[in-house]
């Protein structure tokens, strides 16, 4: 087994999602969520996932305090599964023995892919030509792959339109069909099914003014407990990464030491012996998908009791292992021209789940 591996997700929000910034800004409104700064597109950060993965996960396996900030009440961490994959600290000998050990996984920033927005024509699904071959996809025009991006005032669309669209309050000229295929693992999806006929392609420039533009904002007020009413100066507004966001990230496994315990885990038990919920797992990185899948269920960020932050992974991870690095197009020789980042299309079969 390679000793580095890296899966990439395709996510999609089905609540909005507030990851916030942890403090006010003199602004469009009162809590902001976190951007990329050199951009200012709105992600949700490696840490928010890896926090919930990881506590999500320590619930599955019947084993919580691994979830805590230290892992002091573990008997044996090393042989733990959440421990093993995301770390642990240690302290012994009334806290004068530290053991640190940081874990095997990393997992990066989700970034946006995909934005809906309201048009004349229904939701569409504003993208760029540079995100889609980040994540693993082929664009196309007039049956040649696309080289450069649209003009500023212009779009690319997946569907038959002569006329302007307006994106939100912003109008736009067409330029044109083209068409966007995605990597193998998650072209029969549903989720991408129901989009892939409603994408508008747009110039790198023009992405975040569009998708600043267009973010879910609601306002809130905090109740005065003894009157019951409105609490004089507590009205506050908050903004969020609307329903239906497709997102990517990847999670790499650096697992130097392979010390991970796979007879207990190749046998689908708890830390309690009990029966593992879900399919069984063999590894890491199925330890992190199964805290992952659980955001579906329980969220990520803030804003969880007002209905907020659940996402929901569309397919299998790609997959790739460090030293195959290969195109979409090597993969898949049928799809001609080049596919970005070189991504290997490739289903998780051994351990899907």
């Amino acid at each position: 087994m390679a000793t580095y591996q890296r899966q990439r997700y395709l996510l999609m929000t089905i609540d909005p999602v507030h990851i916030g910034t942890g403090g006010y800004r003199l602004g469009r409104v009162d809590n902001s969520i976190v951007r990329e700064p050199g951009t200012c597109v709105p992600k949700i950060p490696g840490t928010s996932l890896h926090g919930a993965a990881r506590s999500y996960a320590a619930q599955l396996y019947e084993t919580p305090e691994a979830a805590a900030q230290s892992q002091d009440k573990v008997k044996n961490p090393d042989q733990n599964p959440v421990c093993y994959t995301f770390g642990y600290i240690k302290k012994t000998g009334n806290g004068n023995n530290v053991t640190a050990y940081s874990g095997v996984v990393n997992i990066f920033d989700a970034h946006v892919l995909l934005f809906p927005v309201y048009s004349m024509t229904g939701p569409v699904w504003v993208t760029t030509l540079g995100r889609l071959r980040e994540a693993g996809f082929t664009v196309k025009q007039n049956g040649a792959v696309l080289a450069t991006e649209p003009q500023t005032s212009t779009a690319l669309l997946t569907w038959d339109r002569k006329d302007d669209l307006n994106l939100g309050w912003l109008m736009v000229n067409g330029a044109g069909k083209a068409e966007v295929t995605a990597p193998n693992g998650w072209q029969n999806e549903q989720r991408w099914q129901a989009v892939t006929n409603r994408i508008v392609l747009v110039n790198e420039s023009l992405f975040s003014h569009v998708v600043n533009s267009n973010l879910e904002v609601r306002t809130s007020v905090a109740i005065n407990p003894e009157r019951g009413a409105a609490e004089e100066g507590a009205l506050f507004t908050y903004e969020a990464l609307p329903r239906a966001t497709f997102l990517t990230t990847e999670v790499v496994l650096d697992d130097y030491r392979e010390a991970f315990p796979k007879d207990k885990c190749g046998a689908g038990k708890t830390d309690k012996n009990n029966p593992l919920p879900g399919t069984p797992w063999h590894g890491p990185l199925d330890v992190v998908k199964a805290g992952l899948r659980m955001i579906e269920w329980l969220g990520v960020g803030g804003m969880g009791t007002r209905g907020f932050g659940r996402l929901t992974i569309v397919g299998k991870p790609l997959e790739q292992k460090y030293g195959e690095e290969r195109s979409n197009e090597q993969q898949h020789p049928t799809q001609s021209g080049p596919a970005g980042s070189g991504v290997r299309a490739e289903h998780h079969q051994a351990h899907a789940g």
